[in-house]
């Protein structure tokens, strides 16, 4: 494979950019090698500066559920673009997309457009002090929510220890009213609640982590592939049964002791249901924020919640937040585009069949080299694990698994033509432009590979 002209980008960038990049994952540290430059992208497939051709299950990390320059979705960027491309005032798509979001998503009466899912999180833990009068946030170690000061915070190690900067230039003081519990742990989050009773404006967390590879909650629809999980007709192919129900005991709770419950949906909203997590799990929010798939691949972010709860935003209320490009015509009109499409084609539907359709084509591999690695999938987000655990259920799980094995995994897919996220701490996603040829190419890269490395 060639990679003279990304080579030289590369080489370039490094003298403009920091690590050559913008954005750190891009750089390619964990995986080794060369940062490919990308050139053009046209369904599932991704073409860089020197001409190689890649299947991508990256899709810019989850917003191009419908593929790479979606003709409706480019048709629409375009149209908006030639009666100008920001105004700084209302228009017509920001009311059309709060449309269509809030009557996908019951939890929501009021929706507020920013410019990223940063942005979004940042003015919705806001929202959520400004509405309690408490200061004191909650997060779960291994979830990212945004690199705002005060979600930049790594766990202690006492029981209900208050967050630590985990990052250069955060504050302690940042960090101090950030708590940290472990995902999937109700006993530390109750014990955390009754220690910190009526101090805690909110618990935020995604309801599936996937900023930390794939880490499913306590459920009945979790997806194991992995010849270790029990109960299964096909070891290669199985489902195994939660019922612990992590998210509605985590909704309990927070009734219970008076918290607001955060959803972080930046990447399941849209993409796990119509009604993102929400639906997928019957657990509604009291404030959620998106990004991603609402922008049709375009810069956008959202939170939204109540009306008693968005009353409290400026104009309307005390707790301020604006934004020049926030409700931005080209981006309105993208993820209007994209809500529209979704749902003329079906696209859930389709997204499950291709999703069944993978797990079979990757069986025999998965089957071949059982207790080595572990296939997770939930809807069109999946993750590879190179573990001999059964499941991977907490952010000790994910350290746990071997990241320099799948560096080399990553180097012997990009050689065969597949491109996945260049770490083993993040997700794929499937899209709707990805073909059942393609996805058969991809399981023999999958098994190629592995032969390879095991």
């Amino acid at each position: 494979m060639k990679i003279d002209k990304s080579a030289a980008l590369y080489k370039k960038a490094l003298d403009l950019m920091p690590g050559g990049v913008s954005s750190p994952v891009r750089a390619f540290k964990s995986v080794g090698g060369t940062p490919l430059f990308m050139k053009k992208g046209a369904g599932s497939i991704l073409t860089d500066e020197d001409g190689n051709e890649f299947i991508d299950y990256c899709m810019s990390w989850g917003p191009l559920i419908l593929g790479h320059a979606d003709p409706d979705v480019i048709g629409a960027i375009v149209d908006a673009a030639q009666s100008g491309t920001s105004f700084g005032t209302p228009n017509r798509f920001e009311v059309e997309l709060a449309a269509l979001v809030t009557a996908r998503m019951p939890s929501m009466e009021k929706v507020r457009f920013v410019s990223s899912g940063t942005e979004a999180v940042m003015s919705a833990l806001r929202l959520a002090r400004g509405y309690t009068g408490k200061d004191r946030i909650v997060k779960c170690d291994g979830c990212y929510h945004g690199h705002a000061d005060h979600m930049l915070v790594a766990g202690g190690s006492g029981l209900a220890t208050f967050g630590t900067p985990d990052s250069a230039g955060v504050t302690q003081g940042n960090a101090r009213d950030t708590i940290v519990v472990p995902f999937n742990d109700l006993d530390r989050l109750e014990d955390v609640f009754k220690k910190e009773r009526g101090q805690i404006a909110a618990f935020i967390l995604e309801p599936v982590p996937c900023n930390y590879s794939l880490i499913p909650p306590f459920e009945n629809t979790m997806y194991y592939y992995s010849t270790s999980c029990p109960d299964s007709a096909d070891p290669a192919i199985n489902t195994c049964f939660k019922s612990d129900g992590y998210l509605a005991a985590v909704r309990r709770l927070c009734d219970e002791y008076g918290v607001l419950l955060v959803f972080d949906e930046v990447i399941t909203g849209f993409r796990l249901a119509p009604g993102g997590a929400q639906e997928f799990f019957g657990v509604k929010a009291d404030i959620t924020t998106f990004g991603k798939i609402i922008g049709g691949g375009l810069p956008v972010g959202a939170y939204g919640a109540s009306r008693e709860i968005m009353a409290k935003v400026a104009p309307d209320g005390p707790v301020y937040q604006a934004g020049t490009l926030s409700g931005n015509p080209l981006a309105m009109s993208a993820g209007i585009a994209t809500l529209k499409k979704l749902e003329s084609i079906k696209a859930y539907a389709h997204l499950d069949e291709l999703a069944a359709e993978f797990r079979t084509m990757l069986a025999p591999a998965l089957r071949k080299h059982e207790g080595r690695l572990l296939f997770l999938q939930m809807g069109s987000i999946f993750a590879f694990y190179f573990t001999a655990g059964p499941a991977v259920l907490s952010l000790d799980d994910v350290k746990a698994c071997d990241m320099k094995l799948f560096a080399r995994f990553h180097a012997q897919m990009l050689g065969r033509g597949v491109y996945l996220s260049p770490s083993g701490y993040e997700v794929g996603f499937l899209s709707t432009a990805h073909s059942g040829r393609e996805l058969e190419a991809t399981a023999r890269a999958v098994s190629e590979s592995l032969d390879a490395i095991l």
